[in-house]
């Protein structure tokens, strides 16, 4: 058997982020496993505390946009520049769902604290997060924030892969969500497997993730819909295996996603035939010249831009919206 497919998948903790504030850490846990809970999806105010039952308010819509963003060295530093975090805070307010890399705080109170400052707007975003994670000192976290009127995660779903053949230099985090509005029976619901490759084995990571995608897939939910998305550290002709995957598609090609337009790192995977969901559009978004910021103002805010896609609301999507060949999209 290839050592690939040696990858083990586990719960970190039910509503792990939660865990994390209160103990500080997951060291030394064991015997991972999935489990199940019946308030699974109750929402979860950005203070911790369990929402009533009702939750917030449902936003109805035909679509939502789903977008990856590495929020370079998002940490207390640029937690303590103003105007940094509030470019960040309308960056996420464009999206229902961003998968944020590149958390590097030891301080657990980096994401309550910008979750929170989204939300003085009124809206209703809320989060989860991953534990520290890396082979060296420099620890990092994956982190979901998402419009809790658009969607909804299920807590009890919540795992990181478990990589004991050391092949990958951060194990992804994995999450469940299901579109809020239609009918539950008729909500699209998906799997987003938040990853940031190591720049220098961007080759074995990208051959590992085509074992991740398959294993995530077939990890018992009955779940087709897998989404990986993150920093790839690679452009869309150098995906490895996981490009290799027949069916499979991404929403990013031939298009810079770094702040200063030399190169292409971001993405978005997924199979074209299983996620008819995918309207075909998806992007870059530029948040340089969408808030008119110099070069210096924008690198202050992440030297990536956010990559993202749109998918419609509805469990197999609607007839004349769906893409069905890979390669880039209308910006």
């Amino acid at each position: 058997m290839n050592r690939l497919t040696t990858f083990l998948f586990g719960i970190v903790v039910a509503a792990v982020g939660w865990f994390v504030l209160e103990n500080g850490g997951l060291d030394g846990l064991k015997d991972f496993r999935v489990t199940s809970g019946d308030e699974s999806l109750t929402p979860t105010r950005a203070d911790g505390n369990r929402a009533s039952t009702a939750g917030p308010p449902v936003q109805t819509g035909e679509t939502i946009r789903i977008a990856s963003f590495n929020i370079q060295v998002f940490g207390t530093t640029k937690s303590k520049k103003p105007q940094v975090m509030d470019i960040l805070a309308r960056i996420v307010r464009e999206f229902d769902i961003v998968a944020i890399q590149e958390i590097r705080a030891i301080d657990q109170d980096i994401i309550p604290n910008f979750v929170e400052l989204i939300n003085t707007t009124g809206r209703y975003y809320d989060y989860v997060i991953g534990p520290r994670i890396g082979r060296t000192n420099s620890k990092e976290q994956y982190a979901f924030v998402f419009d809790s009127t658009t969607v909804e995660v299920d807590r009890s779903q919540l795992y990181t892969v478990a990589d004991p053949d050391d092949l990958l230099h951060r194990e992804p985090l994995v999450a469940w969500f299901r579109v809020r509005g239609p009918p539950p029976d008729k909500a699209f619901t998906f799997t987003l497997v938040n990853i940031h490759t190591d720049p220098d084995e961007t080759r074995q990571e990208l051959d590992a993730l085509a074992d991740v995608y398959r294993v995530v897939r077939d990890d018992g939910r009955q779940e087709d819909d897998v989404i990986i998305l993150g920093d790839l550290n690679v452009d869309d002709r150098n995906l490895g295996r996981l490009g290799a995957i027949p069916g499979i598609m991404w929403v990013i090609s031939g298009t810079p996603t770094n702040t200063s337009g030399t190169a292409q790192y971001d993405n978005l995977v997924f199979h074209g035939t299983a996620t008819r969901e995918f309207t075909g559009r998806g992007g870059v978004f530029d948040f340089l010249r969408k808030y008119n910021l110099t070069m210096e103002e924008a690198i202050e805010v992440s030297d990536h831009l956010p990559v993202w896609a749109e998918f419609s609301v509805y469990e197999g999507g609607q007839p004349g919206r769906i893409a069905a060949t890979p390669g880039p999209s209308p910006r």
